[in-house]
Formats: C-alpha cells, structure tokens, sequence
C-alpha cells in the first residue's frame, strides 16, 4: 500500500470514529450504573493519576482506612494502588498494551474494590489506549529467493509479511518495495485480513549476467508519524546447466626436473563453466594416462592440481603424456591434452667397466703394455653423461681414449718390480654436470720377477788376513752377494772359478759352501812357503737364464814367529864345536875381525835379529854389532901377545815370543897361527882360569855358607870342561892348519880389512850329506894364489886334508875383495862403525834390508863378477864362506840384512842356472901358467 492510498484511508477514519464514540458512550452510561470505568493511554509513567476512586464510588476519605479499602485483581493488581489518604487511583507500573492484551482491540483491565464494615464490593474497569509505539516488524530481516533463469515473467512469489502490534491506524497499513527492472510489488488481503505482499516478474532472467538482485521491501503503519519496518529480499538466479567447462588452451606443456620431490605441483589445470551451483562445479580427471605416468603423477579432482607421486628418473621416461578431463554437475565435460617433459638432472654417476684387464704383468713389459681395457657409462644425457677419464696418483701409466666411451690403460715405461712390487691404479671417472659425479675404480697391478738382476757381492773385490797355521777345516771368510730377484731368480749358489791357476791348486787349499759362501781352509797355511794367493768367488743365481758375478778374494797369509833364526855363517859343525877366527895381532882398535850373518824364514818384526854375545867379561877385547852381527875389536893389541877368546853369539828374532840361536866362536889374535899354538893354548887356559874363579868367588861371596858343597862340585865340572876345550882346540889346529903355506899376503890394499884377515871358504859337499865343510887358508899363503889357483892348488890341498867329506872341486872366491865398501851387502861405506842401537822401525825397511842379502846371493848364483862358482850363495869374500843354494832352504824373500833397514821380497834370478866356473877355473889356471 503507498503513502498516498493510506491518506485517503485517513479521510475516511473521522466518520467511522464518530459512530464510534457514540455506541461507546451509550455503553459507558450503563456501564456507569453497574461499573466504574476509567481509560488511559499505554506507557504512562508510575504515579499517573488515573482519578479520586473514593469520590467516584460515593465513599468518605475519611473512612477509607476504617472501611479498610483497597483492590484486588488477578492480572493487573501490581498496575495499580490507591493512596487512603486522598481516595486516588495512581499507576504503580508500566503498562503494554500489546503486552497486556496482546492482539486484542479493546484492551481493559478489570479491578474490584472492597470495602468493609459494610462489606462492599465495586467493579472498576480501566481501559488502556493505545499509542502507536510499534513500528511493524518482519519475521526475517532478510528474505532468500531463488528463481531458476527460466522462470517466466508474470511468476509471483510470496513474501512474509510483517506485524505490528499497535491498533488501528496504529497497526500496518501499507508495504513498499525498492526499485528494480525485474520485479514488481502485488499486495493482496487474506481471508484473516491480513496483508501479503507478492513480487511478480516482469520480464526474464539471466544468470550469466545478473546471478543475483536485492530488493528492499518496506512495510508501514498509519501512525502520525507513521512507523516502518523493513526486510532484505535477495533472490538468487538459480542456474541451469546451460555451459560445459571450457579449458583455456588444448595442449599444456610443462618441463620437470627428474630430482623434483614427491608431491612436487607440476601444473594446476583451470577449467571455466559460466553455469553455476552444480552445473558450474567442475571436476578433474585423468581419462586417458599409461599406466607408467599413473605410477608418478596424480590429480587433485576439486583444485586440478597435478603433482608426482612418486620419484622420477629421465633415463628411464623422458616424457608424459595424459588427458585431463573436467566436468561440471550437469554432466557436461571438455578436455585438455598435458605433456609433461622430463629435465635430464646429474643423478648418475659414471660407471666404470672393466671389459678386459690383467692383473699381473712381468717386469720387462715393453711402455705402451695395454693393461685393462676400460668402459665408462654415464646414462645421463648432454654434459651430464659427458665423461672424461684420469689416473688419481702419479703413477707410470696412463690412459688413452680408445674409441666412444673406451679407454685403454696403458705403461709408460719400463717398470722395475725390485723398485716397487705392484701398484694400485686408481681410475677416476668424472662427467661434465654440475655439480660433477664421479667414480673411481682401483686396478691391483702385480709385477711378475724377472731375472735381470745378476748377484751383487757388497765388495768388488775382498782382502783377507789369515794367520799361518791355521787348522785344517776353519772357516775363513764368508762372501755373501744379494740378488733382488724373487724365488728361483734370487736364489745364490757359490764356487770358486780358478781351482788352479798358474800350477797352483786353490782347491786343495780353499774350498766354498756353495750355499752360504763360506770360504773354508783345505790345510794349514805356511807363510813362509805361500805368502798370499787370491781365488775369484762366482755367485750365480736359479734363474733362467741364469745371471752371475764375480768377486776376488785376496787371501794374505799373516806372518807368525814359528821359525827360529837361522845362523849361515860361521857354519857350525854336526858336534856343535867351536870355529875359529885368526885375528891379526896387527888389528886397530874397531876394526871388523869377523861377522855372524843369520836370517830369519819369518817377516816384519819376526825378522828383526839381534845380535849380542852370552858371557861378557871385564876382559871381553870385542864387541858385536847390534844389529849387524859384525864383531870388532875393542883395544889394540900388544905384538907379543897371544890372545884367544871364547865367545858365545846369540842371534835373537823380534817376535813374541822371540826365538833364538846360538853359535859359539873361537877368536884368536896370533901373527903365527902355529908358532903360537902352545902360548895361546896356556893363555886361553889361564884366561879361562881366571874368568872362572872371578865367578866363583861372586857366588862364593854371596853363598859362601849355603853353597858350599855346590861351589865344590861346580869347580870339579868346570875343570872337566877345560880339559874337553883343550883336547879340541889341539885337534883341530892340527888338523886344519898344518898345511898353511907361504900363499897368504902380508897386505891387502884392495879388501875390506886394513890387516890381513883370513876366512873360512865354504865349499859344498855332496848333496846327498847335505852339509858344508869350511877350509881355512894357510898362513903365508897369498889370498890371489888361493883364489886363482886350479885344482892343483893350495885351495885343493888344503881341503884335502882338513876333510876327506869334501868336493874334489872348489868353486871361484868371491871377488868381493875388489869391491868397493858400497857395493858390498851389509853395513855400506859410509855407515859409520859405531851401532846405531836402533832396529828398522818397519816391514819396508825390514825388507830393504832383506832384498840386499837376496841381491847378493843372486849375483853367485848368476855368476856375477862379485859372486863366486857354481850353485854358490856368492856370499862376498869378505865374509868368507861359499855355499850352495841347493843345500839350504830359500831365504830370499824373508832374509833380514843386520845393518840395513830392507828385507828382500823376491829373487831376481830365481830359476835361472848360475854361470859355470869352469870358465873362471881355466883364466886361473892360467894365471899360473903365466
């Protein structure tokens, strides 16, 4: 209903009023006769005055509280009280009309009045008024309408209708709706009176261009000023399946890393429906997918999101392909092709393959041996299978590229196992992704021996020091050579090369273990018959073919004092008897009377002799070199004196401990060796004498008590010993000497001694006797006559008689005689006499002095112009004798010289044959003839 129909309804409500008030007040007036009746309005405030009920009723004030008046009603006492003091009727609480009497017209409250003393009773009837305090209400603030977009104009749709409370013109008069190009109010009047408003459409509906509209409608009352109430109608177009879902393009393409996570968002598939509701809400689905790409991906079907299920690799599907399908409520459906392309991640590492390979290989393999061939796979794809290969360590061996993916290992040079036994070849196979993959491989290389390394000794060459007599079976020295080679190849065995070298057989004097190297002795050494010798060791290993070297071992023979000294000259005889020495009465004082001239078969310091005499006395008239075995003479002696002394010469090595020989001789200083026989016999006696009983009143002296019976007994020894000393010294002079004729010259201005000296001459006998024989000259006799004469001579006269063992033969005199000082072995001319008192201080000058007496010997038996006939040691004449080299043993390398610092090492003329003396017997014969 507009404003305007409800002001022509207010025109109408003036008329209707007064025919109104009229019923009611011919009703009131009989009510007032029966009832009393009041009328207010709604919502008046507590205290308003209704009216005097005490004055209304005819009743005293006075006698209100006597009468005890007061009201009483069911429903609306508490509305109400009345004051006794004054009679009035006052309201005591809020009264609601529309809370009182809810939709009634006319609203009255009904109360009784009692009074007592008499008992009365009045009926009082209140008539609430109403105001318009209600504005008009709906049962919804807002109204939802949904119309399909068919729905055809005309289509009414009823809408709640609203209330108020209020009465009358108070109460709802009209309703109201917004503007819109759809729809239009209709309000139509139920049977009950009450006022339904409708809307009607007017003309279609789209949904896709309108899905929704929101009306106003207002509902209004006829109060002054009028009240409104008003609701939200929203109409929701409805839509009808009308559109299918619609994809924005029909092919979708998507790239996907093969490392992507499960669940990983691939691609979120939007489909569009311009319907709505159930025809507008789409689903997803994947109709057409291999059963491959349903193992990996899955769809959301609300959202359409495609996300992995499970992990992907590109060397095995590159690519996906599926259908996706959406479809709305209404069974409509589209579909979009998806192809999802798989991104090639660096996820393999290569992988090495050793197609062919040797594990062991000899040591000899020429650089360039192929030792594995390698394939290395990487199934990823571009840069990430892209592979190179490499060797980890600096080893000699390389790799080279073989054809696509194939390597060859190969060597680089020649190995050697005995520097390193195998190797461990790491291969290191690494693609071009980033980050880079790699894998590594390691070959065990075992070098296979080879027997190219000979035995090494640890010297090239060895000395070694035995002494001599050494036992039978002793081990000597051990060589040992190493050989790195393995088993077989390393395996030494020993021996000895030269079993007999130059006649000399090493195997009867050395011998191997041929296992451990050890050199053992066949038999004692002699260092006087072998001085060193060397045997060249072979060590050979089991290999094959086999290698070997050699090494030299100088075995040196060390020299031990084993031998005593050997006394040459004087020569002793077989009964140890004295020799004699004829020493000119003439004589100076220091002049050389006689010589003893020893050697030694030992060396060095072994060799060393000393000479020195046993019994010395206060009246000794000589004295003996030292070290050269010369003995001189200590004074001068007076012309007629005839002296003979018995000296004892001990000749002493150096050794330790040291050996030593003796040789007892008799000097005798006479002009006359047979004139002064008798005199020199007593003289010899009385001097004997006296040097004894020197000695015997020392001992005397010092044992005169305790010793005495032994003084006795030595004094009847040493008579007996007297006796024996003369009985010799008378046979041998007559024996030997009673031939010397006139031969011996006075003078010898050519030799040695400035007086006339004469010596021995030793002569060898036969060799089966093996011994010498020494003839003495005959004073008187000239020494040249002696050494020139033939076989006719003196020479061979003389030994005639001294000795029936002798040769019928003598050989040449030295010529030593014409032989400058020094020429001659021994101490040399310009030594001085006197003895120095020092021994050589080493082997050399030892030896020095050795080769000297050596040198001499040669010469006699080369037949030198110093030295003497055949087979003769050339001894000079100055030292008198002559003997043959076959009767004695060979000195000449070990033979000491006294007065030099030299010992002789070897023999100049060894093996050759001296000069014969027949040549020299014929010039002396003629000589004579002359």
């Amino acid at each position: 209903m507009s404003f305007q129909d409800i002001k022509e309804r207010r025109t109408e409500w003036p008329l209707k009023w007064q025919v109104g008030y009229f019923l009611l007040f011919s009703w009131l007036c009989r009510a007032i006769t029966a009832q009393l009746h009041y009328s207010i309005s709604e919502e008046e405030k507590k205290g308003y005055l209704v009216g005097n009920i005490a004055k209304d009723l005819g009743l005293s004030i006075q006698d209100l509280a006597l009468r005890k008046f007061r009201i009483s009603s069911v429903t609306a006492e508490h509305f109400f009280n009345v004051n006794l003091e004054n009679g009035n009727l006052y309201v005591a609480d809020r009264i609601d009309r529309e809370s009182v009497c809810e939709m009634t017209p006319i609203c009255s409250l009904s109360l009784e009045a009692v009074v007592e003393n008499p008992l009365n009773i009045f009926h009082v009837e209140i008539e609430i008024k109403d105001i318009n305090d209600n504005s008009p209400t709906f049962s919804k603030d807002t109204m939802n309408l949904e119309i399909t977009e068919l729905t055809h104009p005309g289509t009414r749709f009823i809408l709640g209708d609203a209330l108020d409370p209020d009465d009358g013109m108070n109460s709802l008069q009209a309703y109201d709706i917004s503007k819109n190009e759809y729809f239009k109010l209709n309000v139509k009047t139920s049977s009950d009176g009450r006022m339904i408003p409708e809307l009607v459409l007017e003309r279609p509906l789209d949904r896709e261009k309108q899905s929704a509209l929101q009306i106003i409608l207002t509902a209004l009352d006829g109060g002054i000023p009028a009240r409104t109430g008003i609701s939200m109608i929203k109409i929701i177009i409805s839509d009808i399946n009308d559109n299918s879902p619609l994809f924005s393009q029909e092919l979708y393409q998507v790239s996907l890393t093969e490392s992507a996570p499960v669940n990983t968002l691939v691609i979120q598939m939007n489909a569009t429906d311009a319907d709505e509701g159930v025809n507008g809400h789409i689903t997803y689905y994947l109709s057409r997918i291999s059963k491959a790409a349903q193992q990996k991906f899955t769809i959301d079907t609300e959202t359409g999101e495609i996300r992995t299920k499970g992990t992907l690799d590109f060397e095995t599907t590159k690519a996906y392909e599926m259908i996706v399908e959406a479809q709305d409520g209404g069974g409509l459906f589209s579909n979009a092709k998806v192809v999802i392309q798989i991104v090639d991640a660096n996820d393999n590492a290569p992988e090495i393959i050793l197609t062919s390979v040797s594990n062991s290989i000899p040591e000899n393999s020429v650089p360039g041996t192929v030792i594995a061939l390698i394939n290395i796979r990487d199934i990823d794809s571009g840069e990430n299978g892209n592979v190179y290969c490499q060797i980890t360590d600096l080893l000699p061996f390389e790799i080279t590229s073989s054809s696509s993916n194939y390597f060859r290992l190969l060597t680089t040079r020649n190995l050697d196992r005995e520097e390193m036994h195998g190797y461990n070849i790491t291969i290191k196979a690494t693609d071009r992704g980033s980050p880079s993959l790699s894998t590594t491989k390691t070959i065990k290389l075992v070098l296979l021996d080879v027997n190219d390394n000979p035995p090494v000794f640890g010297q090239a060459s060895y000395v070694v020091y035995i002494p001599e007599n050494n036992p039978s079976g002793s081990s000597v020295f051990q060589v040992q050579a190493s050989d790195p080679d393995l088993d077989d190849n390393a395996k030494i065995t020993y021996s000895i090369m030269n079993t007999n070298t130059d006649n000399f057989p090493v195997s009867s004097y050395i011998s191997i273990n041929s296992m451990t190297g050890i050199l053992y002795a066949q038999r004692p050494f002699d260092y006087e018959q072998l001085r060193e010798f060397g045997i060249q060791v072979m060590a050979k290993d089991n290999g094959s073919p086999p290698l070997n070297s050699t090494t030299t071992v100088t075995i040196c023979i060390t020299d031990l004092n084993d031998n005593s000294p050997k006394i040459l000259y004087p020569s002793t005889s077989a009964d140890d008897s004295a020799q004699f020495e004829i020493v000119p009465r003439t004589s100076n004082k220091g002049e050389l009377v006689a010589k003893v001239v020893a050697v030694d078969a030992d060396s060095g310091h072994n060799a060393w002799l000393s000479y020195e005499f046993l019994q010395v006395s206060e009246s000794m008239s000589f004295t003996i070199g030292r070290h050269t075995g010369e003995i001189r003479t200590l004074r001068v002696f007076p012309e007629k004196e005839t002296l003979k002394q018995r000296l004892v010469v001990l000749v002493k090595d150096n050794g330790s401990p040291p050996r030593s020989a003796t040789i007892n001789l008799n000097l005798v200083v006479a002009d006359n060796f047979q004139h002064d026989i008798p005199q020199m016999n007593n003289q010899f006696q009385n001097s004997d004498s006296q040097s004894n009983l020197d000695i015997y009143l020392v001992i005397a002296l010092a044992l005169v008590s305790f010793l005495f019976t032994l003084t006795v007994m030595l004094a009847i020894i040493s008579k007996c010993r007297k006796s024996a000393h003369s009985q010799t010294f008378g046979s041998s002079a007559t024996g030997l000497y009673s031939e010397a004729g006139p031969k011996f010259p006075s003078n010898f201005h050519n030799a040695t001694l400035t007086l006339p000296y004469p010596y021995d001459v030793c002569v060898a006998l036969d060799s089966a006797e093996k011994e010498f024989a020494f003839i003495r000259p005959v004073q008187g006799v000239p020494t040249e006559n002696l050494i020139d004469t033939d076989d006719s001579g003196i020479g061979h006269k003389s030994l005639n008689d001294s000795s029936s063992d002798m040769s019928d033969q003598q050989a040449q005199p030295n010529a030593d005689w014409r032989v400058s000082q020094a020429q001659r072995p021994g101490p040399s001319g310009a030594q001085p006499t006197e003895e120095s008192g020092v021994w050589p201080n080493n082997q050399f000058e030892t030896e020095r002095l050795q080769a000297m007496i050596l040198a001499s010997a040669n010469e006699a038996a080369e037949g030198s112009a110093i030295g003497g006939g055949t087979g003769t040691m050339g001894l000079s004449a100055r030292y008198g004798p002559q003997f043959t080299l076959q009767h004695l043993p060979d000195y000449r390398q070990n033979i000491y010289i006294p007065g030099t610092t030299s010992t002789l090492t070897n023999a100049a003329g060894k093996g050759k044959s001296a000069a014969p003396s027949g040549g020299n017997k014929k010039k002396s014969g003629k000589k004579d003839k002359k």
